[in-house]
């Protein structure tokens, strides 16, 4: 079983509770269509709550791509979201997913790195190769 398998798993077995590397940390299944195949993908992430909407960021640890999640929202806005709140609590929602940019994404970013120190770190290591897209969800109408 792959790790976001294990931690898809872990979340669902625990009401979005899941153990290290991300415990305690507010977790989100997004429930997205692949942006070429059209087949439903979850995949689990960590967010920063802001507001009536929650962030999420396209780090992929430090990768030097983006990841293949990020294309499928680009591709399809549209999606389900498990939220979690780390303390046994989930609620699933339709969302809408917006990419920010410019001081928004900014502000956004430096919030969760100071919260989870690994965020500046794959920072870092994309530095001059690409800038990690944060996107934002928020409830649709």
């Amino acid at each position: 079983m792959d790790f976001n398998a294990k931690v898809i798993e872990e979340f669902r077995a625990n009401d979005g509770k899941v153990g290290p590397p991300f415990e305690g940390a507010p977790m989100v299944l997004v429930h997205h269509l692949g942006a070429k195949s059209g087949a439903e993908r979850v995949t689990p992430l960590v967010y920063l709550p802001d507001g009536d909407r929650i962030a999420i960021f396209a780090s992929a640890a430090g990768a030097p791509n983006h990841p293949a999640w990020y294309h499928n929202l680009k591709a399809n806005p549209r999606v389900t979201v498990d939220v979690g709140d780390g303390k046994g609590h989930v609620e699933t929602w339709t969302a809408q997913a917006d990419e920010v940019t410019g001081t928004e994404r900014d502000d956004l970013y430096a919030r969760q790195a100071a919260i989870m120190p690994g965020f500046a770190e794959y920072e870092v290591k994309t530095e001059g190769i690409r800038t990690i897209p944060v996107i934002t969800l928020t409830r649709a109408a």
